[in-house]
């Protein structure tokens, strides 16, 4: 003869207590045997089977999701620091700055900073002579130390980042042009004596012939040595020099415009950027990390990923409405067992709990097995290069980049199994209320 549910229970109730409670807790036993031991496939059954689907479609989706866009922020990022330093500072003076060694040994000072280098940066005339290029081009010119271009060599795709004289015939000295750039004036980059020469102009160079009798504008020119290539990421007209020439081009004399300083770790950009702020005179610099130079950039591919999150966990909602339907189904089967359960003393607060533990049983087996499934998803395809990314030769990379970060996966789980919860919070409180009498005599 079978034993009813309730003396089953209450039987296991009493051994738990006899046996320290070692025994799991009656009330998720009561959950768990509703959830997992029916014998046979029932409608109610099968809406929980797919709400629990859909909670492990959702977290596994937002889990590969997320770990996309974190692995294009990072790539976009990198590429970004190959031209930008972690922090610089800058002097709000537009002449710029009297004593960079001053700053270079502060920064040096802490154990975060790798390197310090001062820059000259302003607008110029690009002037080309003999081709067929475009005259009188607008660009941007950088002028950089030979020491803090070590990660431009990666973004080079025509000749080499050579901004010095060593090897020039004529005392020429080397400048690096984006691709785009160089292609539209024509330029074919080389190491040797015929490399093409293009000239620059400065504003002040510009106003100082204007302001003196028979005087022309000085034209300062350089041998193209190379090209570098970053995509989409910088599509201005950008022109890399070295710091004399540019403090030459400028008629800056001795000062420069800043100081790029590279650290160890780059996740501790904005620490230095503080100790820095606290350092020096805030009116007289301005100090700003990798992220703020790219500010624009970073905001958008910021905002996509949290609307991709966003749109996404619409999936898990929609899973926990599911549980909402079909945990109310439980508690309308179950009405008499609600109230043999109340009868035997069961409290109203113990009957809410039984179905607020089917809720997270259900949120800890969809939530769980979502994690696993993204996880392994994700890996393969950082580990494998599973997803190749469309014409992939006009980009710099072959597949989808992957970059899994804990705080996602834990964020992710976390409002997931919480969603999962508060979903049978409804169907819970229901069954709290139903009359004991009435449900043992199966009233409606």
């Amino acid at each position: 003869m079978q034993v009813p549910l309730p003396y089953t229970l209450l039987a296991s109730r009493i051994g738990c207590a006899l046996h320290g409670r070692l025994c799991m807790d009656y009330r998720l036993q009561i959950a768990a045997r509703y959830l997992f031991s029916a014998k046979r496939v029932s409608l109610i059954s099968l809406i929980t089977g797919l709400s629990t689907v859909g909670v492990a479609l959702g977290v596994a989706a937002l889990i590969v999701v997320l770990s996309v866009m974190n692995g294009f922020f990072d790539f976009v990022r990198d590429l970004m620091v190959a031209l930008d330093p972690h922090v610089r500072v800058e002097s709000t003076d537009a002449r710029g700055l009297d004593d960079p060694g001053e700053i270079e040994r502060l920064a040096l000072s802490y154990d975060e900073v790798a390197s310090a280098s001062a820059f000259v940066e302003g607008r110029a005339v690009l002037v080309q002579r003999g081709t067929s290029g475009r005259a009188n081009t607008v660009v941007t010119v950088r002028g950089v130390a030979p020491e803090a271009t070590a990660g431009m060599q990666a973004a080079m795709r025509t000749g080499a980042f050579n901004i010095g004289t060593a090897g020039v015939e004529g005392n020429a000295a080397g400048i690096v042009l984006n691709t785009g750039l160089g292609r539209s004036q024509g330029l074919v980059p080389r190491a040797d004596s015929d490399a093409p020469r293009i000239g620059l102009i400065s504003a002040a160079g510009i106003e100082q012939s204007l302001t003196q009798v028979f005087s022309v504008p000085r034209l300062h020119w350089f041998a193209v040595r190379g090209l570098f290539a970053m995509q989409a990421a910088q599509q201005d007209a950008r022109v890399y020099i070295g710091v004399p020439q540019a403090q030459r081009l400028f008629q800056m004399r001795d000062r420069v415009s800043g100081i790029d300083i590279r650290l160890h770790d780059i996740e501790q950009a904005e620490a230095v950027k503080a100790r820095l702020q606290r350092a020096l005179d805030s009116e007289a610099f301005t100090v700003r990390t990798w992220y703020d130079l790219q500010r624009a950039l970073f905001d958008v591919m910021q905002l996509e990923k949290w609307g991709a999150w966003a749109i996404l966990f619409l999936i898990v909602i929609v899973a926990a409405f599911n549980i909402v339907g079909s945990l109310t189904m439980v508690v309308i089967e179950k009405r008499r067992d609600v109230g043999v359960l109340q009868a035997m003393g069961v409290s109203k607060r113990s009957i809410r709990q039984i179905f607020m533990a089917e809720g997270a049983l259900i949120g800890a087996v969809g939530t769980g097995t979502g994690a696993v499934l993204g996880l392994g998803l994700a890996w393969a395809q950082q580990q494998y290069a599973l997803v190749p990314l469309s014409r992939a030769e006009s980009f710099l990379i072959d597949a989808y980049p992957v970059a899994i970060q804990l705080t996602d996966v834990v964020a992710v789980t976390g409002l997931s199994f919480g969603l999962c919860v508060a979903a049978a919070l409804y169907p819970a409180t229901r069954a709290a209320s139903v009359p004991p009498a009435q449900a043992v005599q199966g009233e409606a």
